[in-house]
């Protein structure tokens, strides 16, 4: 199988750094219910396994047990101390160009600013810091510092709810990177 690299990175609405509550499917009374007891074992073993938005929770006033316990979001962002794998650093540094799209009445994530990498500081909700004031930026776990460094992270913010993008912001922002042109 010939090596296959990836140039361009387009993420629409992607929970990057993480978020901060349980997705909620409704207004009705069932799926608060729901959310409320996902919410106390969304680190169990159970939810973690049964539940793909919970590999994207963490609760900033529960950073260990997120560390311990989520599955997913801590190796894939190379959160964990001493378990670092450079070659996720090396892979995502090596993309030509990043482009991530935050839509600015997303209600799905919180904080919306995840889908820049954005997020709030350990133990706290507030304040909601941009991608350069987080650990993951700084220390430069993945490589978005030396990406971004290097120019190639587009920060685009467009109207909208989760993922409600329009046909114009598509061909401004979207097309670009998958024929070519801004690679």
């Amino acid at each position: 199988m010939p090596n296959m690299t990836v140039k361009n990175f387009i993420s629409l609405g992607g929970p990057h750094a993480g978020i901060a509550k349980v997705p909620v499917c409704g207004k009705e009374v069932f799926c608060k219910l729901v959310a409320h007891l996902i919410k106390g074992a969304v680190y169990s073993p159970y939810i973690q396994e049964h539940l793909a938005p919970s590999g994207y929770i963490k609760f900033p006033n529960d950073i260990p047990k997120y560390l311990e316990s989520s599955r997913f979001l801590p190796k894939l962002n190379n959160e964990k101390p001493g378990q670092r794998n450079s070659t996720y650093k090396e892979r995502f540094s090596s993309l030509k160009n990043l482009v991530l799209i935050m839509f600015e009445n997303d209600t799905a994530l919180v904080p919306k600013e995840t889908s820049w990498f954005g997020y709030y500081p350990d133990r706290h909700f507030k304040p909601i810091l941009p991608p350069q004031k987080t650990k993951l930026y700084t220390e430069d776990w993945i490589g978005l510092r030396a990406l971004d460094e290097a120019g190639r992270v587009h920060f685009i913010s467009v109207l909208g709810q989760h993922v409600d993008i329009s046909d114009a912001d598509i061909k401004k922002h979207v097309v670009p990177y998958l024929n070519g042109q801004k690679s």
